[in-house]
């Protein structure tokens, strides 16, 4: 059937050709992207706490984490076409109140069943908004110079946000409780939801049938390899539900993608890999984050286990990270149209691996001074050059039409990336600390860097993606 716009109001053009306070549509948005990416790690420096309060086993207590991540992941793509097909400010700001009672309830919980389910809850919520705040941002604020820069902030809060979650976990866990964690969401979350049903216009829908085949193919498949990536880290490779769920996976997306490339109203439209930018893009999104989660996830076990620091010490131990990231996202409106995507993205992963590389030397008596506090600038640094213009690169020539299946491709990509990074480099820490010999320091350390040496390899795999960018002088794509 072909697209047909639904017809919209003299009152509605006006609205949109004005394009109310977008100062604060865009700091609106910027504050749910931020919410979003927190809660993946918010609560990591908390899990101690959380399990010695509600009575988590060992096994279970990876599933606070696990079970946010598989329902976000798994549920993007569905949320971005969603948008499109119902309405971005309606799934916007459905998801911010579903996410936000969510939350509210995960800080009630009185027992690991009650908090899984509001885990799982706040994961609905987040792939329902997530999408539409990215497509929100780019058909709301239309003039190049001014959306580069907002696309530029917006990634660089979504980089950023994972070194503030630490930071800010730390904070709240040692101050208050790690209830306040989820707390904390509720006034933000209710404040977005008001200001967004306020000041955001609506972009007119598109008349069309939702891809069902593809919803369910797409959805359960990308759902089936997250949950095979988490059991890998639990359970190891061998395992049979592991190898189950990946086959089941990997044979979902296949039909998923001969589906997309049939149906003429598509899930995930296959012409947004058309331009060999975006789909560069694409791939760094997925290569990135799995190299550079070991960073966040191992070098908060050392801060706490071999050095010794408490929760809002380990916190903080990640600012200068998220300064620089943010430092850099307000660099790259102008970096990139002057030298565009390629050189950006080659010296962002460059520094990244570099960075890895160096957290490979770690010892038991190394400091935070002489051995953190540097690739963690160098971490900061890449971050901030390669994951920064990725957002503009995919966003600034897609079709409005085409803007939430974009933006729930890009977060499905980093989230698909970073959960498979971890149970790989799980996997890796595992089988060295089997084999290593010497303290339980030692041997915990034995693990992580050979971890940290795994990291270095998928980066340059990032790199060698970063060679095929095509250079052009306005930066887009």
């Amino acid at each position: 059937m072909p697209e047909t716009t639904l017809p919209v109001s003299g009152t509605a053009v006006a609205a949109t050709a004005a394009r109310p306070r977008p100062g604060v549509v865009l700091a609106t948005l910027l504050t749910c992207q931020l919410m979003i990416v927190l809660d993946i790690t918010v609560m990591n420096v908390a899990l101690p706490r959380i399990q010695a309060d509600l009575g988590f086993t060992a096994a279970s207590l990876s599933w606070v984490m696990s079970s946010y991540t598989l329902v976000f992941g798994g549920l993007l793509l569905l949320g971005g076409r969603a948008g499109d097909l119902f309405g971005r400010k309606r799934m916007f700001v459905g998801g911010v109140l579903l996410f936000t009672v969510a939350s509210f309830a995960g800080g009630l919980a009185g027992s690991a069943e009650w908090l899984i389910v509001a885990r799982i809850a706040q994961g609905l919520g987040a792939a329902a908004a997530g999408p539409s705040t990215l497509a929100l941002l780019t058909t709301t604020i239309t003039e190049p110079r001014a959306r580069l820069r907002a696309l530029a902030l917006f990634s660089g809060m979504s980089s950023a946000g994972f070194a503030v979650g630490l930071i800010l976990g730390g904070l709240l866990t040692e101050w208050l409780s790690w209830r306040a964690v989820l707390f904390i969401n509720v006034p933000f979350g209710l404040v977005v939801a008001a200001l967004a049903a306020r000041f955001v216009v609506e972009p007119p829908r598109q008349r069309a049938r939702l891809d069902l085949p593809g919803a369910v193919t797409g959805t359960v498949g990308v759902a089936a390899l997250v949950y095979g990536f988490i059991r890998a880290a639990e359970s190891g490779w061998t395992d049979t539900l592991t190898v189950v769920s990946l086959i089941a996976g990997v044979v979902l997306i296949g039909v998923f993608l001969t589906v997309e490339a049939r149906t003429a109203e598509p899930l995930l439209p296959l012409r947004l890999f058309a331009d060999r930018n975006r789909a560069a893009a694409y791939a760094n999104f997925f290569f990135g984050p799995m190299a550079g989660m070991s960073m966040f996830f191992f070098m908060t076990q050392y801060l706490q286990d071999v050095l010794g620091m408490n929760a809002l010490g380990t916190g903080f131990a990640f600012l200068p990270m998220a300064l620089l990231v943010f430092a850099l996202s307000r660099a790259i409106p102008r970096l990139l149209p002057r030298f565009g995507p390629k050189p950006v993205a080659i010296a962002g992963t460059l520094s990244m691996i570099a960075g890895m590389a160096w957290l490979t030397q770690l010892g038991t008596g190394t400091t935070y001074l002489t051995g953190l506090l540097g690739p963690t600038l160098l971490m900061g640094l890449g971050m901030g050059l390669a994951f920064s213009p990725l957002n503009v690169i995919i966003m600034s020539s897609v079709p409005a039409r085409d803007a939430g299946a974009a933006g729930g491709v890009l977060q499905t990509m980093q989230q698909t990336g970073s959960t498979l990074g971890l149970a790989i480099l799980v996997t890796i820490f595992g089988a060295a600390t089997r084999t290593a010999t010497g303290s339980p320091h030692e041997v915990l350390v034995t693990g992580m860097t050979a971890a940290f040496t795994g990291s270095v390899v998928i980066g340059c795999l990032a790199f060698v993606v970063a060679l095929t960018f095509r250079r052009k002088a306005d930066g887009t794509a």
